[in-house]
């Protein structure tokens, strides 16, 4: 079948690609990859992938797909899902041929709600739909396809069995030809990553068991699964070879220090490429690890801390120490190596007291960046089922306000929503309102003209963040 797999058009600057956890306008222009619609796109031949979003692409820019396509995957997340379903309808009436199909996290944990709010939507692919994809492109018949959940033609929707979990990952095509035949790489910043930047994932899954972290708890899993280090330096030698203006690789894998043997495998490999690289890690790798990435080409680790507080980060099943994730900052710090700190307000046991507590240590550790969150009780997560139980919220999917700005859903007898907002935007102004801050700031645009154009625009588009936060849901 000709495939487009689609980023649905959405509100101005949201981050809906690969696995964001929390799709929304970020504080700064932020576009991530659509990993997870160019990986199967890389398993269906003479496939199209549109990232609409970052391109800036309005429906009427994309609505000549419906004439050239027998076949549309379209990501959805709960924030896009309204807007998502919309587009497909709109297809539909160009169209009604066109088979329409779903992917992303909050269809595999509501198949049958999904299906039911509109019948444009011709079926969803559950948890990891990559060869559900692939065999639905492929033309085989839909009652044979496992993780597969459709519109029969008497109108009914059908549950197939669930697909078997992917342990062959090795056996995924790279999705960085995706990404450089379909996309422009310059449409993707990260405020914390050097531009252009390249993103994949090298395995799937995360040990951890964080209560509010949507993908692991929807489609990946808590089993690291991962490619082999060869694997993974082809797909490398390729950006290099045929991306060379990516300044900088990002290796999107949930915690990819998870396993500490293979990452230092995998760094000692890379150092012999010699590129720059950075990835997400847990806040407890020990300095003999982080001196061996950081002598084969580590830049940046983005950590999430989430909280100062050792109760909350047990309420919130972090497997984390403060005072380990203390010394981790400090490794960090005396080996050059760069951290983008997140943060989350307004998780189960928060305070006034354990906010402030949070602000201090953030400052105390002192990260290059920062991100703050509000808690986002997402479907499908432990944080949702508690927060319904316990009446923190009211089960609804409105996270975001209509121009893509996260709202505080949970609120708490002793620390109301309102008070959660507002301590957000009190974080942001005491860390980087710093003397100390600011001179790190400034000397960083003094020393480079790149940065300094960019530290300006992003400046700009962080106030303008503030002052969007003021206006009403």
């Amino acid at each position: 079948m000709r495939t487009l797999f689609l980023q649905a058009p959405s509100f101005d600057g949201f981050d809906g690609g690969a696995g964001a956890r929390y799709q929304m306008k970020r504080e700064v222009k932020s576009f991530w990859y659509p990993t997870w619609l160019a990986q199967p796109a890389a398993l269906v031949e003479g496939s199209k992938l549109i990232d609409a979003p970052a391109h800036d692409l309005s429906f009427d820019d994309i609505r000549h797909e419906a004439f050239e396509r027998d076949l549309i995957v379209m990501h959805t997340s709960t924030p896009s899902f309204r807007q998502d379903v919309e587009t497909a309808e709109r297809f539909k009436a160009i169209n009604p041929a066109l088979k329409i199909g779903l992917i992303g996290a909050k269809v595999a944990v509501d198949a049958q709600g999904s299906m039911k709010a509109s019948s444009a939507i011709d079926f969803v692919a559950r948890n990891e739909f990559d060869f559900t994809i692939k065999e639905v492109a492929d033309g085989r018949p839909w009652s044979e396809i496992e993780g597969l959940s459709y519109r029969n033609d008497a109108g009914e929707i059908v549950h197939n069995v669930d697909r078997t979990v992917l342990e062959d990952m090795d056996s995924l095509p790279f999705v960085t030809p995706i990404y450089r035949r379909d996309l422009d790489l310059t449409k993707y910043f990260g405020g914390y990553l050097k531009h252009p930047y390249v993103s994949f994932y090298t395995g799937r899954g995360c040990k951890s068991r964080c209560t509010f972290c949507l993908w692991p708890q929807t489609v990946g899993g808590h089993n690291y699964r991962t490619r082999s280090i060869p694997h993974v330096i082809e797909e490398v030698k390729y950006v290099v070879r045929e991306m060379p203006e990516v300044k900088e690789i990002f290796f999107d894998d949930d915690t990819l220090t998870d396993h500490l043997p293979r990452i230092e495998a995998l760094a000692v490999e890379l150092g012999k490429l010699g590129v720059v690289w950075s990835c997400n890690a847990k806040a407890n790798v020990p300095r003999k690890t982080l001196e061996i990435l950081k002598n084969n080409g580590l830049r940046l680790l983005l950590v999430g801390y989430e909280s100062g507080n050792q109760k909350i980060l047990h309420n919130i099943k972090k497997g984390l120490r403060v005072e380990v994730a203390r010394q981790f900052t400090k490794d960090c710090h005396e080996l050059g190596i760069v951290i983008h700190g997140t943060f989350i307000l307004g998780l189960p046991g928060e305070t006034e007291e354990t906010i402030e507590e949070t602000i201090r240590y953030a400052m105390e550790i002192d990260p290059h960046t920062i991100q703050v969150s509000l808690a986002a009780p997402y479907p499908g997560t432990f944080l949702y089922k508690q927060a319904i139980e316990n009446q923190w919220f009211d089960g609804s999917d409105k996270l975001l306000t209509l121009g893509g700005i996260q709202i505080a859903q949970l609120s708490y007898p002793h620390l109301p929503a309102s008070v959660i907002f507002d301590k957000v935007e009190e974080f942001y102004k005491r860390f980087y309102f710093r003397p100390r801050k600011i001179k790190a700031i400034v000397g960083e645009m003094l020393r480079d003209f790149d940065m300094l154009k960019r530290r300006l625009r992003e400046g700009l588009e962080f106030f303008e963040f503030l002052r969007r936060r003021k206006q009403p849901a």
